[in-house]
């Protein structure tokens, strides 16, 4: 397992991460069965939204003489009412499934404190507007919670919410599917069929602009349904009509900016074990590029997605990375100087492309490398 840093939180977290969606319904032995091939694969980060009881109790057993190794992502705002989960807003229950949460994990803190999804713009105004988003940075200013998140599936909301500068990380939903829809306040809009009837083409630019966005600004972004709820591996349900493999997914959403971790809600210790091997597959075997070449009505086409099939360079440059450094300065107004800082480190620059043209023949999506090789070179003098 290779590990990443979690934006500017400190953490260093799995590539690959366990979820919670696969313990519903499950027994004790079932959970932990999970947990066991979680940590037995290196995976350190657990994302728990779930607010059934049971769900809770039994990671809590789980994680038993493991807290230390592991960083635990709970949401606040999911609670269980009369036998069914309950997002909310009410001050009453929200404390209340907090604290029941802690009790549970047998645990007095969690690394992250995940505000639960926020989709629409009213419940952005509710939650940062009021007493919720007090009382979240409340518990980190007590380390109650050591960082504060946000979960969101609408890019627009999400942007909003990294802007503030109040959140540390990012729960948010990325496939190649996702980034072609526009933001939506309804979810299941994002994957109603009669929304790919029509050609796309190329990330969604609020999505894109996001991922820039909170690379810049230090936010962390752990990705959900990186695998559409498992449409995407299926060529009957995938909206692209063929099908991807987990790995495929799983290193298209880790190319994204600011992407560190992604959790899946594996539901058997053999979809841990094929997960957590991601880190060990060679380039070629979790490349997507080829996959995203042949979907046969949607296309990723003029714009770098970071595939890396541009390589080799004649003269070595990481063309995705300076292509990705560059994107990056495009959400403001000047150059981080992390941005810049990361870029003069790289061992060779734009500066010294000969514009020969190898890269252009092997970039699978027509992106205009050696403009943006030159663009690159002005920006940072080098």
């Amino acid at each position: 397992m290779k590990y990443r840093q979690l934006g500017n939180t400190g953490l260093l977290v799995s590539e690959v991460g366990l979820g919670c969606e696969g313990m519903i319904g499950g027994t004790p032995e079932h959970v932990r069965q999970l947990v066991d091939a979680a940590l037995d694969c290196g995976m350190n980060f657990f994302d728990l939204f779930c607010a059934e009881p049971d769900v809770r109790s039994n990671l809590g057993e789980a994680l038993k003489g493991h807290r230390d190794k592991v960083y635990i992502q709970g949401h606040i705002g999911a609670s269980w009412q009369n036998g069914q989960y309950l997002r909310t807003r009410e001050a009453e229950l929200v404390t209340a499934a907090f604290e029941d949460l802690l009790q549970r994990l047998d645990t007095d803190y969690l690394d992250v404190g995940m505000i639960h999804y926020i989709d629409n713009e009213a419940d952005f105004n509710q939650v940062f507007g009021g007493w919720f988003i007090d009382y979240v940075q409340e518990l980190k200013r007590t380390s109650r919670i050591h960082h504060i998140g946000l979960s969101s599936h609408n890019p627009e909301v999400a942007l909003k919410a990294v802007q503030t500068g109040l959140i540390d990380v990012l729960l948010f939903s990325i496939n190649p599917c996702y980034d072609l829809q526009p933001p939506r306040e309804d979810f299941n809009e994002v994957w109603t069929p009669k929304n790919y009837t029509q050609p796309l083409t190329n990330i969604d630019p609020i999505r894109d602009t996001l991922y820039k966005t909170c690379e810049a600004q230090g936010v962390g972004i752990v990705v959900m349904k990186a695998f559409g709820g498992g449409d995407l591996l299926s060529e009957k349900w995938s909206p692209f009509g063929v099908a991807m493999k987990p790995e495929h997914c799983i290193h298209y959403a880790l190319t994204r900016p600011s992407a560190a971790c992604v959790v899946g809600g594996f539901r058997s210790a053999g979809e841990v074990y094929q997960a957590g091997g991601y880190s060990e597959l060679l380039d070629a075997d979790r490349d997507y590029a080829p996959f995203l070449k042949s979907v046969p009505l949607h296309r990723f086409e003029g714009k770098c997605i970071y595939c890396g099939h541009c390589a080799p360079c004649s003269v070595g440059i990481n063309i995705a990375m300076v292509n990705k450094f560059n994107d990056l300065t495009k959400v403001q107004d000047f150059i981080p100087e992390s941005v810049r800082n990361h870029y003069e480190l790289l061992e060779h620059h734009a500066s010294e492309c000969i514009a020969c043209g190898q890269c252009l023949e092997n970039c699978p999506f027509d992106v205009p490398i050696i403009e943006k090789m030159q663009e690159a070179a002005e920006k940072f003098g080098l």
